[in-house]
């Protein structure tokens, strides 16, 4: 099976006071479905950096799986066996 075709941007990053920053072009923002005042979430996974629209319920949902996760890791693990 092919693998999808991605395209790469060249990005350049500025200084913001003391911070950098980077410029997304419109492109890039209306496949985020992002605009000016939004919030981004930025995740580390094995493929790379991905960058998505934040969602407020999604982020709840993962911090409520996080506590179960930790509260139940014993029977979590005894699951996966």
């Amino acid at each position: 099976m092919n693998a999808p075709v991605r395209t790469t941007k060249k990005l350049k990053l500025i200084k913001i006071g003391n911070s950098m920053g980077v410029i997304l072009p419109k492109e890039v923002l209306a496949k985020l479905g992002a605009e000016a005042g939004d919030s981004l979430d930025l995740s580390d996974t094995p493929e790379g950096i991905h960058i998505r629209r934040h969602d407020q319920g999604f982020a709840e949902q993962m911090e409520l799986a996080r506590m179960v996760m930790k509260r139940r890791r014993n029977a979590l693990r005894e699951l996966a066996k």
